[in-house]
């Protein structure tokens, strides 16, 4: 019987393997919306982009608006973390964690700064606004099937 020999690889061996895999294509940045110098985010920050027809709809709907970000063709409002739990923010809304920009050139332009320290909307008057402008019932008003 021959002896079975194993071979380890180490982390290093292993990371040169992979910088010298060839790339298929490469992957554009993605951006991310940052919260003004003087503010903080100690919930974290995820956004909420809409086109802009519904945002402009949506604004007067608004209590209280944090952050709105704006790049054209769609409104970027940051909220907390997690603010997509337990909701089904209806389209043509896109929910990025993060508040990650995808497929942008530059980052949109900050179009409403609110007074005070952090920079969020809040996620539920935000939703119900966004409902109501779409014609959505709520997730929650929706009968089980």
């Amino acid at each position: 019987m021959g002896v079975l020999t194993t071979r380890t690889m180490h982390l290093d061996s292993l990371v040169g393997l992979a910088r010298r895999r060839p790339m298929s294509s490469p992957v554009p940045p993605t951006l991310r919306l940052g919260v003004p110098d003087g503010m903080t985010a100690p919930l974290g920050c995820d956004a909420v982009s809409v086109p802009e027809d519904f945002a402009r709809a949506m604004t007067h709907r608004l209590p209280r608006m944090g952050c709105v970000y704006a790049d054209g063709a769609h409104w970027w409002w940051i909220v907390p973390s997690d603010s997509d739990v337990a909701l089904e923010w209806p389209a043509p809304a896109r929910y990025t964690t993060g508040a990650l920009v995808p497929d942008a050139r530059r980052t949109p332009a900050l179009i409403h700064c609110p007074d005070g320290a952090v920079p969020y909307t809040p996620p539920i008057p935000l939703y119900l606004a966004l409902c109501r402008v779409t014609g959505t019932t709520p997730s929650w008003s929706r009968s089980a099937a």
